[in-house]
This record gives structure tokens, sequence and C-alpha cells, in this order.
């Protein structure tokens, strides 16, 4: 038996950019076989997003780096489903696969007989994962999107950025994807939840997971607090809503960011800081009453920790068990001891570059763990998995490539 979680599990994966390229990243990395689809001399829209790895030489490669960030482990199959050839080749290997998961517009792949009632037909057993900014119906729902427009749509922009009145106010996006990353760990969740059932009942089903659905989940207390009340946010900058004091403090070489969480953590801040006076202070006697003088306190705060160094006093307040830590660039970040612990920064074997430099997943298992591939080069399988998989002979390979379907 397979040592790998989803060890057996075959992945029809009909995903580009970010959200649905990350789930099938995952599925790949607990051990299921990923066939990535990919236009025919083309690929995934994300091969051609700058920086570009370079060779030996110094020269730019093919090989796109935000492409090899959710694309670890798959087989590149390019097949053309936009003529009848590859529509059959793309059935035949739904019929032999467990999962699929796509993210086209709504409607798009009924065209080419890929939809999910098509695909039931031929596999009743499949869990049919369609992944869409808007979902599946709904005055939106054959709207394009990205992430930025779901951080705008959701709301989430607008409880983002300095507050109004100081210079710079206005709304603020988050620049890592993290829309499409959470819609991604949905999307995996989801598609694990269905082959549960389906191991269960013999049942597949239809997965239809939306961007703006995880957007708007995201949103928590916040989103929460408007339901129950009818109050909406204010912009707080990197302060908090709900605790204070919560704030990134100036030092010596940047910034610490210090999150209080409750009066004992408070009064273990205000002993390392020497000013156990603001014990006793009624201004900030309850966490109620420091976020309502929250900036009067975090002048004083950072008066403080304007004269040490960040990562000293990170150390300091961490030992006494104060919620901190330096606000990092992403060089120090993989630099940090806790992250070179975790081993965050990893290598893989590619035939290409030697060793590969990537992130590892967060995804961890005490009995199955993890495996690790290289991201794939542009139709670097296909020939092999058409061959092994449907039986096609070089006679039909070769004929297919010379009409340009693969």
């Amino acid at each position: 038996m397979s040592k790998a979680i989803l060890g057996g599990i075959k992945v029809l994966d009909l995903t580009r950019v970010v959200a649905g390229p990350w789930c099938t990243q995952a599925l790949a990395d607990m051990g299921a076989t990923v066939y990535k689809i990919e236009k025919y001399g083309v690929g995934d829209e994300l091969r051609h997003s700058p920086p570009f790895l370079h060779d030996d030489a110094g020269r730019a490669t093919p090989d796109s780096i935000p492409f090899l960030t959710v694309n670890r482990g798959k087989y590149s199959l390019t097949i053309d489903f936009t003529k009848p050839q590859g529509q059959a080749l793309l059935q035949k290997l739904a019929a032999r696969c467990d999962v699929l998961v796509e993210n086209f517009k709504v409607g798009d792949l009924q065209r080419y007989g890929l939809d999910y009632d098509s695909i039931r037909a031929l596999n009743p057993g499949i869990v049919y994962c369609s992944v869409t900014g808007y979902g599946q119906e709904g005055p939106s729902a054959a709207q394009p999107g990205y992430d930025p427009v779901f951080q705008a749509i959701s709301g989430i922009m607008s409880t983002c950025g300095i507050p109004d009145g100081q210079p710079g106010a206005g709304p603020m996006r988050a620049m890592m994807p993290f829309v499409d990353v959470m819609t991604g760990m949905v999307a995996t969740s989801a598609v694990l939840g269905a082959l549960y059932h389906r191991q269960a009942t013999g049942e597949g089903q239809y997965l239809d997971i939306a961007l703006l659905d995880v957007a708007l989940a995201a949103t928590v207390y916040v989103g929460q607090k408007y339901l129950s009340s009818g109050q909406l946010p204010t912009r707080v900058g990197n302060g908090s809503l709900l605790f204070a004091p919560s704030n990134c403090y100036r030092c010596l070489d940047g910034h610490i960011l210090i999150q209080i969480g409750n009066d004992l953590q408070w009064a273990r801040l205000c002993k390392f800081l020497g000013q156990e006076a603001w014990l006793s202070e009624a201004a900030f006697a309850t966490n109620g009453d420091r976020v309502k003088n929250a900036a009067q306190l975090d002048q004083r705060i950072s008066a403080i920790t304007a004269q040490w160094k960040k990562q000293a006093l990170a150390d300091g307040l961490g030992a006494i068990g104060v919620p901190c830590g330096p606000v990092n660039d992403i060089a120090q970040a993989f630099d940090h001891p806790q992250v070179k612990h975790r081993q965050l920064r990893m290598e893989v074997a590619h035939p290409v570059y030697g060793k590969l430099p990537m992130i590892r997943s967060p995804l961890r298992f005490s009995e199955t763990p993890l495996t690790y591939r290289a991201p794939p080069s542009l139709g670097a399988d296909t020939s092999a998995v058409l061959r092994d998989e449907l039986g096609l002979d070089e006679g039909v390979l070769a004929g297919l490539r010379d009409i340009q379907v693969i």
C-alpha cells in the first residue's frame, strides 16, 4: 500500500493561474497523480508571468517563477480540446480519473463536452470541482475576476490601509494573493471531503467553489460585526479593532509588531518596558479602555521601542510570553530561526536546474508525509501519459502531433 495519503488517486487538472493550481498542487503533494492539461503551444497563463528563472550563463529561460510556485508535482499534457480529437482524449482521461478540477468561466467547458454532466455520464464517481470568481449562478456569474477584484468587492480592502484624515489615507489591497490561496485551500478541503463521501457511498459529486464566497468568509468577525450590529469598521492601519496595544512600532532598524491579547500580556509588556505605572492608569485599565485610547498608547510605546533593535526586542518580549515579531522583508523571513527549523525553504530535484528552491507546503502528516516533485515543463508528459493511460501507440501519437492536437 502506498505511504502517500492520496496514493492511487488520479486528478485531471484543467486549472490555470493561482487558485485552482494551488488546490491541485496540494493534491499532488499528498501523492495524487495530477495530469495538468495546458493549451497547446501556450500553456498556463502563469507561465508567461515574470520574473523568469535564469540559466548558468545568466540568460532568462522560459520557466516562470510564479508558475513554479503552484504547479509542483504535476504531469503537463498539451492537448487542444477545442478540436474533437482533443475532446475525445480528455473525455477518456476523465473516465479514468477520480477528480477533475477546473476554473474556466461558467459554461465554457460545456461546449467541449467537458462539463460536469458530460463527465458524470462517463464516470459517475467523479468528484468534479469548479473554481470560479462568482459561483455558477447569479447576476455576476459570467464575469471574470482575479484576487484583487475580490479583495475589493468583499469589503476587505475598505478595512485595510491608512485611516481617514492621515497622509496616504485610503483603501489598500494585500500584495499577496491571499484570496486565491485561501480559495485553493478551500477547494482542497472540499475535494478531500467529497473523496471521503465517495469512499463511504460510492457517489461522486459536484463542488462549486467561488473566490467571492471565500473572500466574504475571510471577513470573519469584521463581517459578523456588521451583520449583528450594522456597524461598519473603520480603517486602523496596522492597529486592531479587537485589542490594544496592537500595532507596528518603530525600532532602530525597522519595526516590530506587538499584539496584546489579554491583561496578563499587557502587564508583562509594561514590566518589560519599565512602565508598570501604566497599569494603574484609568485610560488603560481594561482592553476596551486601551482600544479607545490606542493612539495615545501607541505613541508612548513607540518612544521606547525606538531605542531597540527589532530582533533583540522581539527576543526579549517573546521570552516572557508577549506576542510579537519583527517586521521582516522576505529575505529576513527565510532567515528566521523558526523558519529554518521548520525547513520552510526546501529544494526539489529539477532536470534542468539541479536543486530548485521552493516553499514547503504547510500540510504536515505524521504517517503519510508529503512527496515533492519539480514543476513540469510545458507538455513534457503528453506522449508518456497518453501512451500509458490510454494505450496510444507512436503512430497514433504522431498523427495527433501532425494536426497539432498534442
